[in-house]
């Protein structure tokens, strides 16, 4: 009967493998076979999405297939974010925290305080402006699925706001590396620290790090905007009780939550896989055995991103979205340029002040 129940994720899980080899195969294509580079220029994960979406959206994704494909956009994903972590040093991830955790802040009390004003302008209602506004901050429909029971948000408000993260997400997380690469003229740390503050979802900030690495042959990106994204995923514990606090206040009915539900348990494996790394370092450091499992993870991460990536381009139906209405995506819109513009300023005056 256990068996059973894991076989029911087996055509899913395989629908986005072959989707990844899909992308890798058209990526070798043009970007070896017609443009004639030794290693091509393209972005698998790019490549990957793009194809989710067109397939996704040209046929009826059947329902066996649909649990896999929550699955690896869920699980799958972790686990690849968890195996980006034999990458890093404990240094390197304190030495990232110290300078994301301010811009996180930062970004979060700015996109707050933007919302709330334009709550009446629009005349849209609290809760999903509130739902809109923590999955920017934090981290996209995560953040929204846990704050829903605590605002006592209903199915449309909640569709809404997830829709509308998906949208702008997918947008930033397509255009955001580019723009980067441009603006902080190839810095990994800062283009890093604007990925992983600018782009709602975990999932959106590891495509677009993994996009910026493939691109611009810059890791180090990928590793800055990770460990930014999973120090803002934490911030989900304060800021549910304070969505509950808010939202509540002066009501005789207050909603319960458990910090425990809510905690992003993935963020303790990418800690475990990074002291993993650095303890296999310091004892096999010339063995050529732990020089090719550490290969292997970083090949794998690579591999359960993009397989995530496919999943989530097959899941994300523009029907829907275009059916949503559009004042809910005008606050998605402007809370999007927000967080954008507030980790570029933030950035620019650490950038002045520190070096």
């Amino acid at each position: 009967m256990v068996l059973k129940n894991y076989l029911v994720f087996i055509p899913g899980i395989i629908l986005a493998f072959i989707l990844y080899s899909l992308s890798q195969g058209f990526n070798n294509i043009i970007g070896i076979e017609l443009l004639g580079y030794s290693k091509s220029p393209i972005s698998t994960a790019m490549i990957a999405i793009l194809l989710g979406i067109f397939f996704g959206n040209l046929f009826k994704i059947r329902e066996s297939f649909q649990k896999g494909l929550n699955f690896s956009k869920d699980y799958i994903l972790k686990l690849g974010i968890i195996c980006l972590g034999i990458q890093l040093k404990p240094f390197e991830f304190l030495e990232f925290g110290k300078i994301a955790i301010p811009l996180i802040l930062i970004c979060i009390v700015s996109v707050l305080i933007v919302i709330k004003l334009i709550i009446k302008k629009l005349q849209i209602p609290t809760r999903m402006a509130y739902l809109i506004s923590i999955g920017s901050t934090v981290c996209g429909t995560t953040a929204i699925m846990a704050a829903a029971p605590v605002l006592r948000a209903n199915k449309s408000e909640i569709s809404y706001a997830i829709a509308n993260i998906t949208l702008f997400g997918i947008l930033s997380m397509l255009l955001y590396p580019y723009f980067a690469n441009f603006y902080f003229e190839g810095n990994s740390l800062f283009a890093g620290l604007f990925l992983g503050t600018a782009i709602h979802e975990t999932s959106q900030v590891a495509a677009a790090g993994l996009i910026y690495d493939q691109q611009f042959n810059s890791p180090e990106t990928l590793n800055v905007a990770t460990v930014t994204k999973l120090l803002r995923n934490t911030f989900l514990i304060v800021m549910i009780p304070l969505f509950a606090f808010l939202y509540n206040r002066g009501k005789i009915k207050e909603s319960s939550y458990s910090i425990l539900d809510i905690f992003p348990y993935f963020v303790l494996g990418f800690v475990g896989m990074i002291i993993l790394r650095n303890t296999g370092d310091e004892f096999f450091s010339t063995n050529n055995n732990w020089i090719e499992i550490i290969g292997l993870i970083k090949d794998s991460s690579k591999i359960f991103l993009t397989m995530a990536m496919a999943a989530i381009g097959l899941s994300t139906n523009l029907k829907d979205i275009k059916n949503m209405g559009y004042k809910p995506f005008v606050v998605g819109f402007i809370a999007m340029l927000t967080v954008g513009m507030v980790s570029i300023l933030t950035i620019e005056i650490y950038l002045k002040l520190f070096i």
